[in-house]
């Protein structure tokens, strides 16, 4: 999701799309396990 907000920023300019970039980036930072780490876990479970 990340990286289509950037590349229509990229493409229009668009502030309004800026914005909501760096929201979705701050959210994503904020977020104490992120989905690489779930993906990782669901791949190797630990028993």
């Amino acid at each position: 999701m990340m990286d289509f907000t950037w590349k229509v920023f990229l493409q229009t300019g668009n502030i309004d799309t800026y914005l909501l970039f760096k929201e979705l980036e701050k959210e994503n930072q904020e977020i104490p396990g992120n989905l690489n780490e779930e993906l990782a876990q669901l791949d190797f479970p630990v028993s």
